[in-house]
């Protein structure tokens, strides 16, 4: 059974920088994309950054320069840097992994970020 389990969310106040990661339960390599979403309260759910296999790394406008992915295959782990977090960044930030044999998109159950101002 495939699973993602998210890590590292918290309180943080303006300016700071937490590191976010997702665990997947098999190889990242059996995805196609492994994607950050977020969804503030009230709001709907949004991409933050998506990492596909192959090809670019697509950021958010709201977060570019500030959040930074990477991952860790050996750790089947992806983690997600964020640095000069706002309050607007506050958020249940989600894992995403979509495998194309499957035609299937798992979620993760979610980790809250809190950016006080």
């Amino acid at each position: 059974q495939v699973r993602l389990v998210e890590s590292g969310g918290g309180l943080v106040q303006a300016g700071g920088s937490l590191r976010l990661s997702c665990t997947a339960s098999i190889s990242i390599f059996s995805f196609n994309a492994m994607n950050w979403y977020r969804q503030a309260p009230g709001k709907e759910r949004e991409l933050v950054v998506g990492i596909p296999n192959t090809g670019s790394r697509n950021y958010a406008d709201s977060v570019k320069g500030r959040f930074t992915v990477s991952r860790d295959n050996a750790k089947n782990t992806v983690y997600l840097q964020m640095n000069s977090l706002k309050p607007e960044d506050t958020a249940v930030y989600y894992c995403n992994a979509y495998r194309n044999v499957e035609d299937r998109d798992y979620w993760g159950q979610g980790t809250q970020v809190t950016v006080s101002s």
